[in-house]
């Protein structure tokens, strides 16, 4: 019986790509900015819908729904996201996905600019990104196989990785001072602005030249393929449920800046677009050093995830906002460090055949932890206060790199007997 599942398109990657320069190919150098445009507009979306709701109701928890609302149905609608991405040309996923959300972040401009913007509205529009991303973020991590090829894979998965998460890293800090100078209406404008670049970028990238592989065999069970093929693979199962825990432990930035802005150093929406920025300086480092790592091994995955929740928990004592400042760009290094080294292993053992679903599985875990996170910050913050709430969930990440690399040292015992 033929497997629902092939391991490669064609050939297989070059093992180091050192070599290989995948920014000579015109194609890739659209995909570099429809990736970077494309994730600094949706971060942005996101920031100014959680601080939009803080203003509404000022309460940290319900921004906290606000996060959950965007990332839960990730873990829902995820799994089906990466079958279609595995099946479906994904140059057409990401041309309709860049449609919906412009026509969200065009509406909320407009309701937010009018002064009738209620919460509910802001959770309808948190909760259909939410579907969206579903889809559409599946659909740009496999997409770069097409557009390099497998010859340049490790080099690309890595270069669009760091970009994809700096995108992250650069939108909210971008966000913030758009809110802070013009209000988050002007941050949901450039965003749908942002979609309509990367709607045309999309567009002008040549069909002709993708490097299209033997399509996913259709048939049942696609969804449940996707998770045997992780099952099987205990390595990279550990790996992205590492992911999910340092998601919702650690990458709860939205609820815990917006908090110390507010709260503790009274900065406004100023200090918060200041502390993104200060992230966002930090993670361009992270990811440039990242990338060149290519792969950096399981033991440089679990490092990193440690110092991410070591440089929380340290952030949180800081008496000082100069102290605080400087701790941000150390959360962003490590951050970006620990992301772009975890998905560029993961993308990297998956096959090309079920790469689609595999992602479709890692990004609800990270993103679907995310959301959890931002509850879990939310309510600490209102608990324990915004300190005491960021060094629970620091400790947190440490403990689950220390638990994950312990699994690992385990299976590698077991492997080896």
């Amino acid at each position: 019986m033929t497997s629902p599942i092939s391991e490669r398109t064609s050939g297989q990657p070059n093992p180091d790509g050192k070599w290989y320069r995948p920014l000579a190919q015109r194609n890739y150098r659209i995909f570099v900015g429809i990736q970077l445009a494309g994730g600094t507009g949706v971060w942005m979306q996101r920031l100014a819908q959680d601080w939009l709701v803080l203003q509404l109701t000022g309460s940290p928890a319900a921004v906290g729904t606000a996060v959950a609302l965007q990332f839960l149905p990730l873990l829902v609608v995820g799994p089906l996201g990466g079958v279609v991405v595995d099946l479906f040309p994904k140059r057409r996923i990401l041309l309709l996905c860049q449609s919906i959300t412009a026509v969200l972040a065009g509406g909320l401009a407009v309701w937010d600019a009018g002064g009738s913007t209620a919460v509910e509205i802001v959770y309808a529009s948190c909760l259909l990104l939410g579907i969206t991303s579903a889809f559409d973020g599946p659909a740009r991590q496999v997409f770069v196989n097409e557009v390099v090829g497998d010859a340049g894979l490790p080099a690309a998965i890595g270069l669009n990785n760091a970009i994809g998460q700096l995108g992250a890293m650069a939108g909210p800090a971008l966000g913030g001072l758009v809110i802070a100078r013009a209000g988050s209406a002007a941050a949901f404008a450039a965003n749908a602005v942002l979609c309509l670049a990367v709607l045309a970028m999309v567009a002008a990238i040549r069909p002709g030249e993708l490097h299209r592989g033997t399509p996913a065999v259709r048939g049942r069970g696609q969804v449940l393929a996707g998770f045997r093929y992780v099952r099987d693979r205990p390595r990279l199962l550990l790996v992205m449920l590492l992911a999910g825990l340092l998601g919702a432990f650690g990458m709860n930035g939205p609820v815990v800046l917006a908090a110390f802005a507010s709260s503790v150093w009274h900065s406004g929406a100023a200090g918060f677009g200041l502390f993104n920025t200060l992230c966002a300086v930090g993670a361009l480092a992270g990811a440039l050093l990242a990338s060149r790592l290519q792969r950096s091994g399981r033991k440089g995955i679990v490092a990193s995830a440690g110092l991410f929740g070591l440089a929380q928990l340290i952030a949180a004592v800081m008496p000082s906002q100069e102290l605080f400042m400087a701790m941000l760009v150390v959360v962003g290094f490590t951050t970006l460090l620990f992301l772009t080294s975890a998905a560029t292993a993961v993308q990297l053992e998956a096959g090309a055949g079920v790469r689609g679903r595999v992602m479709a599985l890692y990004l609800p875990l990270l993103l679907g932890g995310h959301a959890l996170g931002g509850l879990l910050a939310g309510w600490l913050t209102e608990w324990l206060g915004v300190r005491a709430g960021l060094v629970v969930t620091g400790g947190l990440g440490i403990v689950s790199a220390v638990v994950i690399a312990g699994l690992l040292w385990l299976h590698g015992r077991r492997a080896a007997a």
